[in-house]
């Protein structure tokens, strides 16, 4: 067997009139975040960990900003494409542990749910999913709620 891990980083800008979309969830909140896709971070840095885990390049590679047909696209259908190129290549996920840094909106109320939406796009088991949220205590383009910033390791395996 052999084992691999990844790590994922990501970062958009919070604006307004923008849906707020984060671990697949859609969030009730007064901005969103923007980006050519529905910029949900949480799952552009699981995507980039489990493509680099795989020696895949990243997301920007596979899915690039540039490309029409990726415009406003459900981050979720690049979650499930990624999972599909690195199954492709024989390895099969493991675990992640995944953090995001937010100063609002609250992000415990909605972790079972994010980590449920995402086992099921991934095809896995949710307890191998762990979310967790995190302020930078006001620091940082974070603090100042400027952005929203999420980073992601996976393991993954082949037989």
């Amino acid at each position: 067997m052999k084992i691999r891990v990844g790590f994922g980083y990501d970062v958009h800008r919070l604006v307004e009139g923008r849906d707020l979309w984060l671990g697949g969830i859609k969030l009730e909140h007064t901005m969103g975040l923007l980006g050519h896709s529905d910029a949900d971070v949480l799952i552009h840095a699981l995507c980039d960990a489990l493509l680099g885990a795989a020696n895949m390049r990243d997301i920007g590679y596979h899915f690039p900003d540039t490309s029409a047909a990726y415009k406003d696209i459900d981050s979720k259908i690049l979650l499930a494409d990624a999972m599909k190129l690195i199954r492709a290549e024989g390895y099969e996920f493991g675990n992640a542990d995944i953090t995001v840094a937010a100063e609002r909106p609250k992000l415990n109320p909605h972790i079972e749910a994010m980590k449920a939406c995402l086992a099921d796009v991934m095809q896995v088991d949710a307890a191998d999913i762990s979310i967790k949220a995190t302020t930078t205590e006001k620091l940082g383009f974070t603090g100042r709620q400027e952005g929203i910033a999420a980073y992601a390791t996976v393991l993954i395996e082949k037989n």
